[in-house]
Order: structure tokens, then sequence, then C-alpha cells
């Protein structure tokens, strides 16, 4: 049974019921018809507060003293304000029509509905949600006085039926939604018969919600590692980590991006560390019928983490009722010897990776480092630095020479394949080495083709895969490996982008032209993108169009020898060959003090018609092992020295 709220009652029990809501206010914990969802603390102060206090008035002050004391220096009236409106989100509440919360102006805030105190231990652990009884058979606010727990502020003015009109009552509502509830809801036996078709899903990322700062890497490395462990089952389909990402920080439906991702389930939570201690919500929800499938909190101790995601992939797998193979069911449970300050730094390393700056590719190769030091047979960890190795090192990244970076790459790599053959991630580090650096072509593509074949869903394998074959000139299967990876990340960036180069490079200018406005529209700040679509208006013989891009990029940069060779280039083939010379001197300025690959100079060079000069440039660039050069077979930039001999004899030397 319940009672009504008072102080004694709430420290006792912690468990209160409103409306269709009961909330835990020990754990912070809030759930709705048996679904649980996200309360933050400072909300969870706010509800506990006003619970305390049912019909009463409680006074902005009276919020202050208790979740912001003398010695804490915020802006109480935002803090307050911002915690407020969470609370009201969770609640599916309004200022305007209020049902739970009702706001005094200037005096403070008023909890309006019926409260009660869950007390006896069934009432507790009863893990089922309580059935929606049809409106029909709902007697409205009277309920709440079956089982004597209606607040205070809605008793008084109430006339309630004698205690045999009240049985009667009660016994035809229990007959008829006894009826009801059979045809509504099947027996268990019946819900075994008909499994839970859960094929594609998407892990939301975790929410932070520890009181220190500093700990988003935590809770995006935890998220990145459920669906990593959750990609390797092949018969579900995981959409990706970028895919996922796009939704941080946002508050749309679950419909809604489900429907975008185009999956059956997803997966929420939040991350929360405390001293020694981790502890992970998780929420599984079918989103055709907003049914929360399962929902669990796990915690360990902080050198334990693994351990806490592997139970929550584990207990995903569960409820959807996939079949696991052995290898699969293996790779769930197997114990990860992993040190905890080597995952630290493994966690922190792809944080920095995937924003793919050069200073955060610095950073992240400084945590990998680490991570290998801790952990000597961390195979994810030198797949994660041969990576950034080989993405520092392109040229149209950042300002380090291939041949100073691409040892280290491949040792990393290697490593990698010593330790774990069969990770997806490290036979994708080492095709990649093969590609950019060691130009063995057939050894890149075995590498790439085992990646695939070890997880299909690992775009960026598809991705590298495709930049492969365009370097092959072999733009058809290019272009349909790299619609596999942008089908498994819609929402990347990188992804969008890759699609409209490889599109240029196919010289399908018209449809890179639309795939690069995309793109841009995802990002405007990506150079890149400006830059590739200015070289496609370029092609087109749209000029104007094309400075307006290329112009762009070279802002956006901050004037990187790369766009600058782009927008230099555009100016000699559209007869403006004084621009162009400046923007050349200005790159031979950048070189007397940074690395600036050969290849650009010879792009402009060949822009200006000035063949023998482009040739001595794209020499000392092979010599170089500059990664642009791989892709001289496709680059329309360089049509005009196709039929020139020695162009020929650059060619050969990519063998």
């Amino acid at each position: 049974m319940t009672q009504a709220v008072n102080t004694h009652d709430l420290e006792q029990s912690h468990l209160v019921r409103f409306g269709v809501f009961e909330a835990d206010l020990g754990s912070c914990e809030l759930r709705k018809q048996g679904r649980r969802l996200k309360l933050q603390t400072q909300p969870c102060q706010v509800l506990k507060l006003l619970l305390e206090h049912p019909g009463e008035v409680v006074s902005r002050e009276e919020f202050r003293k208790r979740l912001w004391p003398e010695d804490t220096f915020v802006d109480f009236d935002h803090g307050l304000n911002t915690a407020m409106r969470r609370l009201r989100e969770v609640l599916n509440d309004s200022p305007g029509n209020a049902l739970f919360i009702e706001t005094l102006q200037r005096r403070g805030y008023r909890f309006i509905a019926p409260v009660a105190v869950v007390r006896t231990v069934e009432e507790v652990v009863d893990p089922a949600p309580p059935p929606m009884m049809p409106p029909e058979f709902l007697v409205p606010e009277a309920a709440p006085v079956l089982v004597g727990a209606l607040s205070p502020s809605r008793r008084t003015g109430w006339r309630f039926a004698s205690a045999v009109g009240g049985s009667l009552i009660l016994g035809s509502v229990v007959g008829l939604a006894a009826g009801w509830l059979l045809m509504r809801y099947p027996s268990n036996a019946e819900v075994k018969s008909k499994p839970l078709q859960v094929r594609s899903l998407a892990v939301l990322p975790l929410e932070n919600i520890a009181a220190t700062p500093g700990q988003e890497y935590l809770a995006d490395g935890m998220t990145d590692e459920l669906i990593a462990s959750l990609t390797k089952i092949r018969s579900l389909r995981v959409a990706s980590r970028t895919s996922s990402m796009g939704y941080k920080g946002t508050r749309k439906p679950l419909s809604e991006i489900a429907r975008e991702l185009n999956v059956d389930a997803v997966v929420e939570g939040t991350v929360q560390r405390s001293g020694g201690v981790i502890r992970i919500t998780a929420e599984l929800v079918q989103t055709s019928s907003d049914r929360a499938l399962w929902a669990e909190t796990y915690e360990n101790k902080s050198d334990d983490i693994l351990a806490l995601e592997q139970q929550v992939a584990s207990a995903v797998v569960r409820q959807i009722q996939i079949e696991l193979t052995p290898q699969e069911q293996q790779a769930l449970t197997a114990p990860q010897p992993i040190s905890p300050e080597a995952y630290e730094h493994y966690l922190k390393g792809k944080y920095y990776w995937s924003k793919r700056s050069e200073t955060a590719l610095t950073k992240a190769i400084d945590y990998f480092e680490l991570a290998t030091k801790d952990e000597p047979r961390y195979a994810l960890a030198y797949a994660g630095l041969a990576d950034c190795y080989s993405i520092i090192g392109a040229a149209i990244v950042g300002t380090v020479p291939a041949k100073e970076v691409a040892p280290k790459a491949e040792t990393a790599a290697i490593r990698a394949m010593e330790l774990d053959p069969n990770l997806a991630e490290s036979q994708t580090a080492m095709a990649t080495v093969r590609l950019n650096y060691d130009w063995d072509w057939a050894g890149a593509e075995r590498g790439f083709r085992r990646a695939i074949e070890l997880n299909p869903s690992y775009a960026t394998a598809h991705q590298r895969y495709s930049l492969y074959l365009i370097a092959m000139n072999r733009s058809t299967e290019s272009l349909a490996e790299m619609q596999r990876a942008l089908t498994l990340e819609p929402l990347s960036v990188s992804m969008n982008f890759s699609l409209g180069w490889r599109l240029y490079m196919a010289r399908q200018y018209d449809a890179a032209i639309q795939q690069l406005r995309n793109a841009v529209a995802m990002d405007p700040t990506l150079a890149l993108a400006h830059l590739v679509l200015g070289q496609a208006y370029e092609q087109k013989g749209a000029f104007a169009q094309a400075a307006g891009e290329l112009m762009q990029a070279v802002e956006l940069s901050h004037r990187s020898a790369p766009m600058l060779a782009g927008l230099a280039h555009l100016y000699a083939v559209s007869g403006r060959p004084d621009r162009a010379a400046v923007l050349l001197n200005e790159m031979r300025a950048q070189a007397q003090h940074q690395y600036v690959s050969p290849f650009y100079f010879a792009l402009v060079y060949a822009g200006l018609r000035e063949n023998a000069d482009a040739i001595r440039w794209l020499e000392k660039a092979m010599d170089d092992r500059s990664n642009p050069c791989i892709f001289l077979r496709a680059d329309p930039e360089f049509d005009r020295l196709r039929k020139d001999t020695q162009f020929a004899g650059v060619l050969r030397r990519l063998g």
C-alpha cells in the first residue's frame, strides 16, 4: 500500500509515485510506466524538494539553500531555470499548462499532482510496468483514493463514495479491466512464442552526468566501445559511431531518430564516475512501439570498465534474441586483460582521433603511445596509432613529410597485426600503410578486403578501400564501395565529402557538385569540401563559382599550401597567370619554415602549362612518397600532361 507523502516516509522509502511516473529519489531514477528516463542530479534534487512539500509553494530561496550552498559560486537563477526546464522536459510538463509543477511568479514553484510514497517491498520490486487502462475504465482522480494517496492540495472539496459503493465500483472496474487486459496483453507463453524482431539498432551517445568536468571522453569512448562490441555480430546492423554521435545533445524523439537511422531499436543511457566507481545506466527501446525492452544499471570499479561494457552489450543481445556464432559469443564475453590506465589513454586517443585536425591528431598520437606503453599487447591502440600517422602524413592534412611518419605508421600497423590479425582495425591500418607509403597495391587490396570480411559494418574499411580503387582508376567500383560506407554512416561529414570527391575523380562533375554541396551544408567550415567543390566547378568552366569556393577554402584553412595551390591552378587555367604567380610565391615562402609537398608546386605548374617544371616537381614528390601522387592516374587536374612522355614515366614509377 501507499500513503500520503511526508518527510519521514520519503527518507525511509525514496520511492514516490505520481501520475504515470515513479521516482526513486535516492538513486535519482525516474520511470514512466516502467520505462526508465534520464534524470540528472540537479533536476532530481528539484523534484525531491517539491515532492517533500506537495501542494505547497517552495520559494526560489529554498531551492538555492538546498541545491547551491553559500560557498558555491554559480549563476543561481540560470542554474535553477535550467534544472526546472530539464525536469519539465522529462515529465512532458508545460509552465503554461502545468500538470505537475506550477509556477508562481516572483514566489516559487508548487507540485500540484497527487503524490504517494511506496511503502511495501512488493510494490518496489515489481518489474512489470503498470498497464494503461482504457479511458472508459478510469475514474478521474478517484483512483488515488483507493490506495489512500492524494496530495493535500487535491483533497479539499472531494466527496467519496461509501465503502460499499466503492467496493461495487472497484469490483466492476476490476472485472472489466481483467477481460480487456487479457485481450491487450498476451500471456508470458504468448510473448515467448513471438520473439522481438530487432535486426538493427543504434547506440545513442551516452550522456556524461559526472559532477567533475573533463569526463566527456569517457562517455564518448564507452559509446564507441559499445558500438564496436555490437558490430561484431554479423546478423545485427548497428548504426555507425559517426551517425550516432550526430545526435549528441539533441532532444529529438526516439521514433524520429530511429526513422532517420533506419533502425528497429535504440540504446541510450548515462555514464557517471564518482570516486573510484563507474556507473552505466542503459535502456533498450523498441522504437516502433516506444516500448522499453530492457533497462538496467551497472556499476563497477574504475579499473574494470571493459567488464561493464561487456555486460551491457551482452544484455542487449539477450533482449533482442539474436543468435550468436561461437566466435561472436566469445568476442562478447571473453575477458580483455587491458590495464585501466591503458584503456583510459586509448579512450582519449579515440576522442581526439575522431576530430581529424592536425592539432587533435597530434594529441591522439600522444595518448595512443601512452596506451601502448602501459599495455604493450594492446592491438587496438597500435591500430589507432598507425591510423593517426597515416592521416597526418597525408600532405592534404598537415605539414609533416610522409617519409618522416611512414616508418612509425608501418611499425605500429605491423605490431597491431602481430597482436590481433582478426581485428578489422588492424587490417585497415596495415592496408592504409601499404596504400599511402609502400605503394603495394596488391597488399593494400588484400588488407582492405580482409578488414571488410572481418567486420562488414566498419565504414572506415569501405571508405579506405574506395580510396584504393580510385587510385587504381577503378571509379565504378570505388563509387559502389563508397556508397556502402555512406549507407553505414549517412550523417558523417567525412563520408559525405568522400563520396563527392570520388564523384569528382570519376569526372561526374554535376553529381559531385550536388554531393559536395550536401557536405558543405553539413559543415560549412570544412575547407576540403570547398576545395573539391571549386575544382568541380573549374572542370565545368564555371570559373566565377569555382573562385568563390576556392577562396573560402583558402581562408578556412588559414592559407594552407594545398588550398593555395588549388586556387592558383584555377587562376592559371582561367587566364590569370599573374595571380597564380603571386600565390606560387606565397607557397615558396611557406616552404622556408614548414614542409610543403612538392606535389602542390607541380599542380600549379601544370595549370600554367609549364610542363617541364610540373614534371620536375612531380619527380620530387615521388621521391618524398607524397600521398597525393597515388591518385595521378585519375586526377583531372593533370589531364593536360597525359600526352607528355615524361608524365607517362612518372606513372610508371607508381607501378
